[in-house]
């Protein structure tokens, strides 16, 4: 049966630690007077049927923008998969799609895109390429390999392109569009992106 869009779920991923940005919150951090994730927020929403925020402190604030905000099962911030796994099980559609909160340039096709590299190569997940490498991170998932992936996290695996590997897995292309992954890790990142031409408003 086809995928469409009423069957995903955007989950962003605002869960992690920030260390390159001294430990900040970053999808609260501001870029042209929005925190950063309100940035994702207005791109991803049109695409999908529903929206979630995965995040692990300031939940309240997340909360505030108007979407469920799931936090991770696992304590200490264990990385993105660990914000996949409760995103499946909070999900109420059978795909989740991730995005994370520091990339504003997120592409008006994203979610079409990654549904036609699913169908095309008749593949479990799909994940972006930006025609360099792979981002691991941008991934259309069905909550149907929430078993697979919460086995390889018991066994304290972390490492989020060795659970692909376990899997059939598509690679969508963006090469036409490689700056809609580039993200913000480091302040330095924050004042490229505005000193730069298609930096959002």
């Amino acid at each position: 049966m086809p995928v469409n869009s009423s069957q995903i779920t955007a989950v962003i991923l605002a869960g992690g630690r920030g260390r390159r940005m001294g430990n900040k919150d970053k999808g609260l951090l501001e870029l042209n007077g929005r925190p950063l994730i309100k940035h994702v927020l207005a791109l991803i929403a049109p695409q999908v049927e529903a929206v979630m925020i995965n995040a692990n402190r300031n939940l309240d604030r997340y909360a505030g923008f108007g979407y469920p905000v799931v936090r991770d099962d696992l304590e200490d911030f264990q990385g993105p998969l660990a914000g996949f796994a409760a995103a499946m099980a909070d999900a109420t559609t059978p795909y989740i799609i991730t995005m994370p909160c520091d990339g504003p340039l997120l592409p008006a096709g994203y979610v079409q895109t990654m549904i036609d590299a699913l169908e095309n190569e008749g593949a479990e997940l799909a994940v972006a390429h930006n025609g360099e490498r792979l981002q691991p991170v941008h991934a259309l998932l069905p909550c149907s390999l929430r078993p697979s992936l919460l086995d390889y996290l018991e066994k304290g695996d972390r490492k989020i392109d060795l659970w692909y590997q376990t899997r059939r897995m598509a690679v969508a292309d963006f090469s036409h569009c490689p700056e809609a992954f580039h993200n913000i890790n480091t302040p330095d990142d924050r004042d490229r992106l505005l000193r730069g031409s298609g930096h959002p408003g």
